[in-house]
């Protein structure tokens, strides 16, 4: 789809055993949003500076996009989970709407990109950028998720 660095991170970490689960997790128990998540986790190890600042201006570049575009998208794809139509095949509909949704988090990734900050730290796991990002949100994130996701940070 794209050959930014941050996209190809985010797919490959994605990817790894266990970690959509934990992601979608923090997302739907904790109130984190995957993409900005990813964003901070490559961040940190790509040694770009983390702090609440920097934090809130990417959350602020997205969040409208996030509120618009992908979580109508997601929540279309999830509803379509059931069988409102009986009768009716409705998997390829919703594989395409799948599509749409990935597409839209890729756009939001590449706008974070665009605008990420020069490295000038040392890169890190990358494990600070999800306590920085729980104390934004605000409220503590369940701890299954936390613990695979830092695992995976620390290999």
């Amino acid at each position: 789809m794209t050959g930014d660095p941050l996209w190809t991170f985010a797919c490959a970490f994605y990817g790894r055993p266990g970690i959509a689960a934990a992601c979608l997790a923090l997302q739907d128990e904790g109130g984190a949003d995957v993409p900005l998540l990813l964003y901070l986790i490559w961040c940190g190890r790509t040694g770009r500076r983390l702090d609440a600042s920097a934090l809130a201006g990417a959350e602020a570049r997205i969040s409208p996009w996030r509120g618009q575009v992908i979580i109508p998208l997601r929540t279309i794809r999830r509803a379509m989970r059931s069988d409102l139509l009986p009768g009716q095949v409705t998997d390829l509909l919703r594989e395409r709407i799948k599509v749409a949704e990935i597409e839209a988090e890729r756009l939001a990734l590449a706008t974070l990109f665009q605008a990420a900050p020069v490295p000038d730290a040392p890169a890190s796991s990358g494990a600070e950028a999800l306590t920085l990002y729980a104390a934004h949100l605000g409220k503590p994130w369940p701890e299954d998720p936390v613990r695979v996701l830092v695992t995976a940070l620390e290999e």
